[in-house]
Order: C-alpha cells, then sequence, then structure tokens
C-alpha cells in the first residue's frame, strides 16, 4: 500500500506561487487517477502549464498497465489475447521487475495476479481461501517461468497472471520526472498515490520537504512518522497497516503483501518499509520486497547495497515501535 505524502497536497486546478515578477514561478496542480490522487510541483522562471501532458502520461500508463481496465495491455495479456509485440511501457516494467525479482531472489514477483486476487486484492471479488487453493495457484506462479524476447513477444504457461501493482505507479511517476527532464524543468516533486521523486528545489531553494506516515489504521493528527529532504532521488514506501481485511469467522487479517514463497501474505514484524533509490520504479518494487523480506532479511539486503537506502518501522519485542534507517537515509532526514 502506498503510504507516503507530500506535507501539502495540492486540490483543484493549477496554482502559481512567486514572490515578485523577479523571482521563480512555482507550478502546483493536483488530480485523481489510477484509482489514486496525483500532486505535481515544479519551478520555473514563466509559467508554463504541462497539466495536459502529465495527465496523457497518466493515461497512457492506465491504458498498458492497469489491471482494471479491460482493455490494457496488462489484461490482454492475462488473457493471452496477446502473444506478439507489447507496447513500450509494459516491456518496461516486465523486464525491470524481472531484474529485481533477481536482485530480492523472488522477494519481488510480478506473476502472484492469481494469489493477489484470491486474497481480495487485485480486480476481481475475493475467493473463499482454502490452503488447498493456495496452493494450486502458487503452483501457476514464478518470476522466472516469464520468458520475454527482443522482438516484444511474451510467454509464460497457461494460468499465469501478471499484476504490477506493486511497481506501476512508481514508473508512472518517472515517466512524468523524466517528461520535466526532457523539457528542461530542473526542479520538481511528482507524487503519484505516495510515491514521488524529486530534484533540484522548492522555491525556498531548499531540498523539497516530505513526509512519511506513521505506519497506523487511522490518519493520526500528527501523521508523520519522519520528515526529510528529497533531491534528485525518488521515494517509495509499502506497508500492511491499512490495506487488509479480517475474516469473520477466524479472526485472522490478511494484508495486501502477498508472499511469493507461502502464498499467503506476509507475515512479520515489519510495519512499513520506506526506500530512497535513483528512479521511483526501483524504489516502489524495492519496498514490496523488503516487506516480504520481513525486518531482518530486508536490514540485511539494504546493508548489501549501495544504491538503496531504507527507512523501517518495525513492531519490537514488546511490542512497541522501533525504527532502523540506513546510514544515506539518515542523513537526508531534516
Amino acid at each position: 500500500m502506498r503510504q507516503l505524502r507530500i506535507i501539502v497536497l495540492f486540490l483543484g486546478a493549477i496554482l502559481l506561487s512567486a514572490c515578485t515578477d523577479n523571482e521563480p514561478l512555482l507550478m502546483k496542480y493536483a488530480g485523481r487517477a489510477q484509482g489514486t490522487t496525483y500532486s505535481v510541483s515544479y519551478k520555473l522562471d514563466s509559467a508554463v502549464d504541462y497539466h495536459t501532458q502529465v495527465d496523457s502520461i497518466l493515461f497512457a500508463v492506465d491504458r498498458s498497465l492497469s489491471a482494471w481496465n479491460p482493455n490494457s495491455t496488462l489484461s490482454k495479456i492475462n488473457r493471452r489475447e496477446i502473444d506478439s509485440t507489447v507496447d513500450p511501457l509494459f516491456w518496461s516494467v516486465l523486464t525491470t521487475g524481472k531484474n529485481i525479482s533477481r536482485e530480492t531472489d523472488g522477494a519481488f514477483d510480478m506473476t502472484i495476479g492469481p494469489l493477489v486476487n484470491l486474497f481480495g486484492f487485485g480486480p476481481v471479488e475475493r475467493g473463499a481461501v482454502d490452503s488447498t487453493l493456495v496452493d494450486s495457484l502458487l503452483r501457476l506462479t514464478g518470476w522466472d517461468r516469464v520468458a520475454y524476447y527482443k522482438s516484444g513477444k511474451i510467454e509464460m504457461p497457461e494460468g499465469m497472471t501478471i499484476d504490477v501493482n506493486a511497481i506501476a505507479q512508481g514508473y508512472s511517476v518517472d515517466l512524468i520526472a523524466e517528461f520535466f527532464d526532457a523539457n528542461g524543468v530542473k526542479d520538481y516533486l511528482v507524487e503519484v498515490g505516495g510515491e514521488m521523486r524529486a530534484r533540484g528545489t522548492n522555491l525556498d531553494d531548499e531540498a523539497w520537504v516530505v513526509g512519511i506516515d506513521k505506519p497506523s489504521e487511522e490518519i493520526q493528527e500528527e501523521r508523520f512518522q519522519v520528515i526529510i529532504g528529497l533531491d534528485s532521488a525518488a521515494l517509495a514506501t509499502s506497508g500492511n497497516y491499512r490495506k487488509f481485511w479480517v475474516d469473520e469467522e477466524t479472526g485472522v487479517k490478511y494484508s495486501h503483501t502477498i508472499d511469493p514463497e507461502t502464498g499467503y501474505p506476509a507475515r512479520d514484524r515489519i510495519l512499513s518499509a520506506s526506500i530512497i533509490a535513483d528512479d521511483c520504479m526501483t524504489a516502489d518494487a524495492m519496498a514490496t520486497a523488503c516487506m516480504v523480506m520481513g525486518i531482518d532479511k530486508a536490514r540485511q539486503f539494504i546493508e548489501s547495497r549501495d544504491d538503496l537506502e531504507a527507512y523501517f518501522v518495525y513492531s519490537g519485542l514488546t511490542g512497541e515501535w522501533e525504527v532502523w534507517r540506513s546510514t544515506g537515509f539518515e542523513l537526508l532526514e531534516k
């Protein structure tokens, strides 16, 4: 689940901010897309409206990667209606996702679609949770069983489906950020569903200030666990504390992060994982992988990487919240 939020969500149409005519303008706008919200801020010397272009990018991602759009590339692939060349957006997510699956030893796995649906976190109605059914669906997963070729053709076993929920929003952020880069925008903050990427500085010539929510089921008055400055980096958070359901008969709580090894929602003391990376697609997928790994393996994994920073909130042995952060993440804290 995406729990990051920028400190101020900009609602409504385009807003302009500037102290005088000689100072830069801050363009800000927000809206809804991909079943969630998005917000964009960027600083320019003169007003340039990129609202339409940003919306077009989000629409293109939906057309390619939405599990809720029956006409998307993803939906057609899962129905086996496409067996030849796929669009570039899907190709990028597939190839990056497989690389991250390899790097995380399968903790991130986009082939868990049938299990995501079974537990009620996909586009179809939740099924009855049965160990025999879970075992049978688990046989339809396996990131290394998806083959793709330079021609754009994809092959996977019958019954297997792909789920990109843990990477697509991060990719949306990257596409908007890359659009700004290509158009000479040097200062921006892009956020989609809580995933974000920043470059340069805000109107005060300081790093963009963002907050990570506390891992509680309800949004609290003092909602932020930590505040950081973000520059030339992406930040994504995954957590199980708001997206879950409870079986009324057994009282078992099922969260949305599925463990590809067991086929069941991941169970560990880790409550939320926030990852900083160069790009948001990587940060998004790695945050999910860390939730699957659990606090001990996730900490070891991050310590083995020079390209990632992390901030974990987890339940201590006494039940109290505890925090672990990598050295680089601590340096960013405001």
